[in-house]
């Protein structure tokens, strides 16, 4: 058992006089004893469990208030928290699924906490080899064990300090548990980078002193061995008090999916918006977009969402939600001029209000009391401002059959001159702070904006610039104007952790051969998606600026077009592959896209890996970044296949991969069941998809498909069909369906082992 050490007063001491208060029991469920107590759910669970406490009637308890989830509190909580405003319940019989008779991964002797003059301390023991991940979207990292995060709402990450677009207080460890902190302060997480108290003179007994002449590398060493003496410290700014939800696993991938499915599952979008979206020029007109939108269909490249920037409001920055009339005299003639055309449509926005916006009056007094781009922030923790932001977009945009929106720069700076955003001291009508705002703007932005739809029983898919804890239900992608390639490529890996989805966008490209690399990254990624805003031709025409607004094509465009419509017809190929895999996300609150350590934590070859990962459970996808024709890949223990070449190739090994430019390298995991449609260049309501079923080996795990209408949340009510696909080597292939949904998506066509 990890030993405590004395000087800091142990968590029930502390705790004992809000355990009377609160029923809610804050200790260990391991020391069963001679008592049973029924503690009050404060998890916003329904379910209700019995928790075992020790003889002592002050001692506290760690209460269960779902299958493998406990609550410990400390201290007195804010009541401004992330669990506060979420927007869905647990799912409760998934998390069923998962096992419910596991125990938390530590006892509450382990756990201490003490308040402070700067608000509060958590501290949760490590284990000697155990490694952490997770904390949100964080691009300069990946493993942050013995690293510092100060979780940081900031759009211009220098260093990997932790701050981000989407900070999230939540972790996971190899050990098998996750933990999540309810604050939206700018909570700091000391994930072993520190030595206990008591643990100083074991340090310098084994001998961790450095001579004056010691080498830098020396001095800067972290291996496991300094690590036996270290706990995770959490520091929660401002606060006397926070709420810890402890997720057992007992895999670091259950407990990644409890989190998520606390969170209320995972986010199911529209089938088209699984397909590959571009973004015009900023400042298109109707005509410009249509044009551009006709030559995408003439070239036979695949796309199924059309974005409009700025140039859309009559102001932008704020915005006013009003469509530039100069620009676009006749929006509801455009909008059905592209569904016409196979579009769905996505606007850009802010959150801040412009004083010209019809709601501006309405808002005033229910935002903050700074601006945010010189324009109003609403408090859409209020219920009356969220209604007036959404029944505006609801009936003149939504209504109109605008599919979805962007929320852009809700995310902070340290960088801008203007005045980028709301400061920290700001004060909301609710009461929150702009330190707590910044944490959940983005949030409950979704929040807000999915509530029309869901009313309107249509599924949207959205991008947002900011998110926090709680958020895998919503159906949005975060993205940056950040632009490293291999940082991009670092998101897609990380955000598996926390709920969160990444697209590593298309945008600026410093050659053809950068362009396809980056193409290639983002087919195989959550959003498909090309951001062109500052061009007016497509990048695969001319990836140069000025060039492109000249007219002047690349040399090498007719090769550049055709390797990229390749790869965007492989995006329309995986489609019911990638829809199969986010049904999992909402229904198990499995990551679609996930790091291998999440299902091989015990491979010590994995830990580190941050450039290769999983899509779905059969491929391991490994980019490529421009100037590469090979890379290494590890292939962890088992068969995998090329994906490309179908030839088998041994896994518990390293491999160096050549891939020249039309190539990115991909595996499929032996026993592994892949469907691949005949490529569209949209999805229409009555596509239906064309199949071909490849098969990895002598016997292969059962695939589902998931079969609905692909656009409303009739699936809810039972109008969705799986599809269960097996082989067998002495049986061969077979396809079942069961379920209420009466029309087809998918049609089988023929089968092919490998």
């Amino acid at each position: 058992m990890h030993m405590r050490r004395g000087g800091v007063l142990l968590l029930g001491m502390l705790c004992g006089m809000a355990a009377a208060a609160d029923p809610v029991c804050l200790a260990s469920a391991k020391e069963a004893g001679t008592r049973e107590t029924r503690c009050d759910d404060a998890g916003g669970s329904a379910i209700q469990k019995d928790t075992m406490c020790s003889k002592n009637q002050e001692s506290p308890c760690m209460k269960r208030i779902a299958p493998g989830v406990w609550k410990i509190r400390c201290g007195e909580p804010e009541t401004a928290t992330p669990l506060e405003y979420r927007e869905f319940k647990p799912l409760d019989g998934a998390l069923h699924e998962l096992g419910d008779t596991i125990e938390p991964p530590f006892s509450i002797e382990e756990v201490l906490y003490r308040s402070t003059a700067r608000g509060c301390v958590i501290e949760l023991p490590l284990g000697r080899d155990e490694d952490l991940y997770g904390f949100g979207l964080q691009l300069k990292s990946f493993r942050q064990t013995g690293k510092k995060k100060t979780l940081r709402v900031n759009s211009d990450p220098v260093a990997d300090t932790g701050d981000s677009h989407a900070p999230t207080p939540f972790y996971v460890s190899t050990k098998g548990y996750g933990v999540y902190v309810d604050t939206a302060r700018y909570v700091t997480f000391y994930a072993g980078s520190h030595p206990l108290a008591s643990g100083i003179a074991a340090e310098l007994a084994a001998g961790k002193t450095f001579a004056p002449d010691a080498s830098a590398s020396t001095l800067y060493q972290s291996d496991a061995d300094q690590r036996r003496n270290r706990d995770m410290m959490i520091e929660v700014p401002v606060a006397k008090g926070v709420d810890v939800y402890v997720f057992a696993g007992p895999t670091l991938k259950a407990a990644v999916q409890r989190y998520n499915l606390f969170s209320g599952g995972g986010c199911f979008p529209p089938l088209w918006g699984l397909g590959v979206w571009y973004r015009g020029e900023g400042k298109f007109s109707d005509k410009e977009a249509l044009r551009l939108a006709g030559e995408l269909r003439r070239e036979h490249i695949p796309c199924d969402v059309f974005g409009l920037e700025p140039g859309w409001h009559t102001h932008s920055y704020p915005c006013t939600y009003l469509w530039n009339s100069e620009h676009f005299p006749t929006p509801d003639a455009f909008i059905a001029d592209m569904k016409t055309l196979g579009y769905k449509l996505n606007l850009w926005e802010h959150v801040f209000v412009h004083p010209d916006a019809p709601f501006y009056e309405e808002i005033k007094p229910l935002s903050g009391d700074y601006p945010g781009m010189l324009g109003l922030v609403p408090d859409l923790t209020i219920k009356k401002a969220a209604s007036l932001f959404a029944d505006y977009h609801e009936t003149a945009l939504i209504d109109k059959g605008i599919s979805g929106f962007k929320l852009d720069e809700c995310d902070n700076s340290d960088f801008i001159g203007s005045p980028w955003s709301f400061p920290e001291h700001t004060i909301f009508p609710s009461g929150l702070d702009g330190e707590q705002m910044h944490s959940l703007l983005g949030t409950l932005y979704t929040r807000t904006m999915y509530r029309p739809f869901v009313q309107n029983n249509k599924r949207t898919y959205g991008q947002v610039r900011a998110a926090h804890a709680l958020a895998a239900p919503f159906p949005f992608v975060l993205y940056s104007d950040l632009y490293d390639h291999r940082d991009f490529i670092r998101g897609v890996v990380n955000c598996g952790f926390s709920g969160l989805l990444w697209s590593p966008e298309v945008r600026s490209c410093d050659s053809s051969e950068d362009l396809v690399r980056r193409v290639q990254s983002v087919v195989f990624s959550p959003q498909a998606l090309i951001n062109a805003w500052f061009i007016p031709n497509t990048p695969w025409f001319q990836v140069n600026r000025e060039k492109n607004i000249a007219g002047e094509a690349m040399p090498d465009r007719e090769t550049a077009t055709m390797l990229c419509r390749r790869y965007f017809e492989w995006r329309m190929r995986l489609l019911p592959y990638l829809y199969a895999a986010f049904a999992r996300y909402r229904f198990e609150g499995l990551p679609p896209f996930r790091a291998l350590v999440m299902d091989y934590p015990d491979d010590p070859e994995v830990r580190n890996i941050d450039d290769a990962y999983l899509m779905g459970d059969a491929l391991l996808v490994a980019p490529m970044t421009a100037g590469q024709t090979q890379r290494e890949v590890y292939l962890p223990a088992g068969v995998w296949y090329d994906f490309w070449t179908r030839q088998p190739i041994a896994g518990g090994q390293r491999h160096l991969i050549a891939a020249p430019l039309d190539t990115i390298p991909i595996f499929v995991r032996e026993g592994s069941i892949v469907p691949l449609a005949e490529p569209v260049e949209w999805v229409g309501e009555d596509t239906v998809f064309q199949l071909e079923v490849l098969t990895f080996g002598a016997a292969c795990t059962p695939f589902t498909l998931y079969e609905d209408d692909g656009v409303s949340f009739d699936f809810e009510q039972g109008h969705m069909n799986r599809i269960t696909l097996t082989y067998d080597k002495d049986a061969g292939p077979a396809a079942v369906k069961t379920g209420g949904f009466l029309s087809s998506r998918y049609d089988v066509r023929s089968w092919k082992h490998i």
